[in-house]
């Protein structure tokens, strides 16, 4: 009896030790949320839409449905956050892109921290997981060091004054502490970086105060001319490296109020305030993400929509749209 029951423990030790490996080797399985496609999805696991096409045998990259189990392949990894370094709690006005801002994260790596399908929907209260690799909300000394101070005046915006100095409103209120770009007060000192963005060129490429419109590929912003005057700027997410931005002097050829936009692995309909400048290239809202200031399209210009609307509106058919790294 003992030797058989000896052989038994053996027989389910073996057992064990070859059930081991197999599930290690267990594929990685993402169950498809509302709004997304297989290109965001990749995105998320850094693999490539032909290679989930290929490991899920999809015959239309552009049909998935919610609640579609997909198998992510081995090359990809799953989304977990490293160890966490602590928590945010979510401010009135504050967006996900600005809280990875200041905690030195992409908008991709803290939504996906805290299991967030659309980075667009937070709320005041939320506490926000902040991983492992998130510094504090401190700046950094090096690129932002301050040469000069500004003190706010009567009908100054933080965007205005940003302008003014040659940066970024996202640089201005990373650098400030401050949670809430919208709010700033008559007296309030603001610390002006020494480095600014780009200056706006020397020799504009229209006549008189015609309007334009720059994009730097390089700083991921656009920029609004009325002949050499700056008038708005906001940060941009333009083509990955495998699908660029084309450079070069064009004009907007056609204005949407919304339009449907497809390609390999993704549908994305009523993309607001869509402006083509070149073939199938657009300047365009954008409602799936809030990365700006890093690549992200397929060649498009992605804006934050309300900065869409105002370009949209601001601009003409016939409008130069000067693209250059």
């Amino acid at each position: 009896m003992t030797r058989r029951m000896w052989a038994l423990a053996m027989a389910l030790v073996l057992l064990l030790a070859l059930a081991a490996p197999a599930a290690a080797d267990e594929p990685l399985i993402h169950v498809v949320q509302p709004g997304e496609n297989l290109f965001r999805i990749g995105l998320r696991y850094g693999v490539t839409v032909d290679v989930l096409v290929a490991a899920n045998g999809l015959g239309n990259a552009n049909r998935i449905y919610v609640g579609q189990r997909l198998v992510i392949p081995t090359g990809g990894s799953a989304p977990a956050p490293p160890a966490a370094a602590g928590t945010h709690v979510v401010q009135p006005g504050e967006t996900l892109s600005l809280i990875a801002a200041r905690y030195g994260l992409t908008t991709q790596a803290l939504a996906s921290a805290n299991g967030i399908v659309n980075p667009n929907r937070i709320y005041s209260g939320q506490r926000l997981l902040i991983p492992g690799g998130g510094t504090t909300a401190s700046p950094p000394s090096s690129p932002l060091a301050s040469s000069t101070t500004y003190t706010v005046r009567r009908g100054d915006t933080l965007s205005a004054i940003a302008l003014r100095y040659g940066v970024s409103m996202w640089t201005l209120a990373l650098l400030n502490n401050i949670g809430n770009p919208s709010r700033i007060y008559v007296g309030q000192v603001l610390r002006i970086p020494a480095g600014g963005a780009s200056s706006p060129p020397s020799s504009p490429p229209v006549s008189g105060s015609e309007r334009w419109i720059d994009i730097d590929l390089t700083a991921q912003r656009l920029t609004a001319y009325e002949g050499s005057t700056a008038v708005r700027s906001t940060l941009v997410s333009t083509g990955l490296p495998g699908t660029p931005t084309p450079t070069g002097q064009f004009r907007i050829y056609v204005k949407y109020t919304a339009a449907d936009m497809s390609g390999p692995g993704y549908y994305l309909p009523d993309v607001p305030y869509t402006m083509y400048f070149y073939r199938g290239y657009g300047l365009h809202g954008t409602y799936w993400h809030s990365n700006f200031g890093h690549p992200m399209s397929h060649g498009c210009v992605n804006l934050p929509t309300p900065e869409a609307q105002w370009l949209f509106n601001w601009a003409s058919v016939g409008t130069l749209v000067n693209i250059h790294y």
